[in-house]
């Protein structure tokens, strides 16, 4: 392997002992810390955290020419932000004529000397990384909410060669008290927003629960989410109902295997073998089926046993749901989630929970895992009645949206510029952005199904039926969904429903 010359102030990737390579910069080692005997390397200090470590020549690569190699193997949350820390840094500089000031044990202009952090130093042992200190044993307290340094440097939901490098944490840590690992935050509304230590979920350092996970469900959002349960360390069986009739669904389920999970070959045998089992079905029927029907949830269900559905249903369906699981003596809990297939996979979803609060605390792991936050609403029916009014709001505002573009383009005007227009205003936004550029392109792919944005508008306005609240807005939207269903557009994203305006 050739060798690398690198100089003070040089950005570089660096790999240090088991963990993932990360974007750093070289610097100046403080004048009482000396570089270890024997290893020719340089002093690092680490991008998005306040991490510093000496890193052997052999484990640094060059900034730019790996930069591309390196976003397509690590897809954690820390590390993007790691990636715009470094970016950043880049444009500060090139502001400045590429003259860096840099503050690391220098004065100020006065030449008095600044105060500084202490540096948090990493060091790493190639045959032995016990000297690290297990980010399992740093106590988090309200004063004190940061995740330790070792834990922010973690690979956070990587993929690909480097997703094999993970923190390591003594198996007593899984018993630390809930509020020791999480910071649990009180809303004024008496909900309550479970969240990972730095306000995201952390998900390269969660330390996943003992407990056995079952997961019902391998459609667009459950696949992601049981992907990074298994990431995460999770011990997971799963069942697609479809399986039985679609043979692709049996490879769809080898797939999860290979990665880890065990397949049960019903619902009730899921039920039976694990201890808190999630779903995440279509509708209220295949919801209440599920349960319901022959070798069912319910026929598993004994005390004790958790059960969570994930599905967007309405509030009486949850109800019935949880009534026949605590009458067979289990525990149950509502968590639909709010996000697309591209959240799901990232495991950037928002879980609205309602229920048992036992169970939810129970599924802290599973939450940090597949989402950057949860709220705890109270009793059972408030995450399902939440979750159809923030989809009420977002089907309607596509509609309306693909309605703008359709109009621009019968007055004559550029679609691309109404776009353009639109992003460069208050109304910007990432799913603006991309539903409207998919459209241009004629892509629409399934990120979030239109049947399903239109299932949930139909709920949405039976719900304000039922609270005698007027839904014109939405009323409105479902029609314009119900005719982007009659031409075929049902299994097609929801931004289809610009085609209901073209014909």
């Amino acid at each position: 392997m050739a060798t690398v010359h690198l100089r003070i102030g040089d950005l570089v990737w660096g790999k240090l002992g088991r963990y993932p390579p990360w974007p750093g910069k070289v610097v100046s080692p403080p004048k009482d810390l000396k570089k270890p005997r024997g290893k020719k390397c340089h002093f690092v200090k680490f991008f998005g955290t306040e991490d510093h470590a000496w890193i052997k020549v052999e484990q640094l690569k060059p900034y730019h020419p790996h930069k591309e190699e390196m976003i397509k193997i690590n897809k954690g949350k820390r590390f993007q932000q790691a990636v715009d820390a470094v970016e950043d840094f880049l444009k500060k500089k090139e502001k400045q004529g590429g003259k860096e000031q840099s503050s690391e044990g220098k004065g100020d202009a006065k030449g008095k000397k600044s105060p500084t952090k202490p540096l948090k130093i990493l060091e790493e042992d190639d045959e032995d990384l016990s000297a690290l200190k297990d980010p399992s044993e740093k106590d988090l307290t309200d004063s004190d909410p940061e995740p330790s340094s070792l834990e922010r440097l973690g690979g956070l939901g990587t993929a690909g060669p480097v997703s094999g490098f993970k923190w390591e944490s003594s198996p007593a840590s899984s018993m630390e008290p809930i509020s020791k690992r999480l910071k649990i935050v009180e809303e004024d509304t008496g909900s309550t927003s479970i969240q990972a230590a730095d306000s995201t979920a952390i998900n390269g350092s969660i330390i996943p629960t003992d407990k056995r996970i079952g997961f019902l469900g391998l459609g667009l959002m459950g696949s992601g989410i049981v992907s990074n349960l298994l990431k995460m360390g999770h011990i997971v069986t799963v069942w697609n109902r479809t399986a039985e009739k679609v043979p692709q669904d049996n490879q769809h389920c080898d797939l999860f295997i290979q990665e880890g999970a065990r397949l049960g070959r019903t619902p009730a045998e899921v039920v039976s073998m694990c201890d808190i089992t999630f779903s995440c079905v279509s509708d209220p029927k295949a919801a209440r089926d599920l349960v319901l029907g022959p070798s069912g949830v319910l026929q598993g269900i004994r005390p004790g046993k958790c059960y969570v559905e994930m599905s967007t249903v309405d509030p009486e369906t949850i109800t019935e749901l949880s009534q026949v699981i605590t009458s067979r003596g289990g525990r149950f809990l509502e968590a639909p989630v709010a996000g697309s297939q591209q959240l799901s996979n990232e495991g950037m979803l928002v879980i609205l929970a309602a229920g048992d609060r036992t169970v939810y605390e129970d599924c802290s792991s599973c939450f940090q895992a597949m989402g950057k936050t949860s709220f705890f609403l109270g009793e059972a029916g408030n995450a399902a009645r939440m979750m159809l009014i923030l989809n009420m709001v977002q089907g309607s505002f596509m509609a309306t949206i693909a309605e703008g573009l359709t109009l621009a383009q019968a007055t004559g005007q550029s679609q691309q510029t109404f776009l353009d227009i639109l992003c460069q205003g208050q109304m910007a936004s990432t799913f603006v952005d991309q539903k409207c550029q998919n459209i241009l392109q004629g892509n629409f792919k399934p990120d979030y199904y239109l049947k399903h944005i239109q299932k949930d508008l139909r709920l949405a306005i039976s719900m304000g039926d039922t609270a005698n609240h007027p839904t014109p807005m939405a009323a409105a939207a479902n029609e314009v969904y119900k005719r982007a269903k009659a031409l075929d557009q049902s299994d097609n994203d929801m931004s289809a429903v610009y085609r209901a305006y073209i014909h």
